[in-house]
């Protein structure tokens, strides 16, 4: 029966080819998405192997974390860039579950996961969800819980209201814009728990901030914070 499929799926090709997001190239039976060099050439960060890395001294001063990771870099031209361009806008809602499923592995094997106890992603406001049909981030969770096993809950952290946009403001003007955004619907859900926060991209850091700050504010809780991607400098 799969030999079947695989004569049909090759026939299918012909008049429906299936592409790389990332470059553009046929796929070959197998490749999911992105084709294997584009797979192995996007940059990784190697976040996760490191204490006191980049993404974690952000944070330093802002709120308090446990650890931060992000599977690549974030800039203009990249592939991953183009990745999440295409899940946030284009409705490939496979890219979001693919990429955090396969960065999952990743971060189990490392030990990175071992002491989670629930993957929470940064919600939408309910407008965009609409918007979108979705919360890009919840896949990203849902690919993480996947390879993982460490549960996903989409229904703790809660978005109060719809920020402007951060693009020329401060630090301290994108710190207003966000600041009490968050809100944890149960906060005995998570008390006593390490809590992994989970985004598509972390470029000023401040919405993850806020999301932090809101999660801490419920006492006896750890927090560690993941993207699939964050910009090669950060605005602090």
């Amino acid at each position: 029966m799969s030999h079947i499929k695989d004569i049909g799926d090759d026939f299918l090709s012909l008049f429906l080819p299936r592409l790389c997001l990332a470059c553009r190239a046929h796929l070959v039976r197998g490749e999911e998405v992105l084709c294997m060099e584009c797979l192995l050439s996007m940059a990784r960060t190697d976040f996760h192997l490191k204490r006191d890395n980049m993404l974690e001294q952000a944070f330093w001063g802002r709120c308090r974390i446990e650890r931060a990771a992000a599977f690549s870099i974030y800039n203009r031209g990249s592939r991953i860039r183009r990745l999440i361009h295409s899940l946030k806008y284009d409705g490939r809602k496979d890219i979001g579950v693919m990429l955090g499923q396969m960065y999952g592995y990743t971060l189990a094997g490392s030990g990175f996961m071992d002491d989670i106890d629930i993957i929470v992603p940064v919600p939408l406001s309910s407008g965009r969800q609409r918007e979108r049909g979705y919360n890009q981030s919840a896949l990203i969770a849902e690919g993480l819980s996947a390879s993982t096993r460490v549960p996903f809950r989409n229904d703790i952290l809660i978005r109060t209201g719809r920020s402007e946009s951060q693009t020329r403001r401060g630090r301290y003007e994108r710190w207003e814009n966000v600041e009490g955004l968050f809100a944890v619907r149960d906060p005995s859900a998570i008390r006593g728990k390490h809590i992994l926060i989970a985004d598509d991209v972390i470029t000023t850091g401040s919405t993850m901030e806020a999301c932090v700050d809101a999660v801490s504010q419920t006492g006896d809780i750890k927090v560690s914070v993941v993207a699939l991607a964050t910009a090669q400098k950060l605005t602090l």
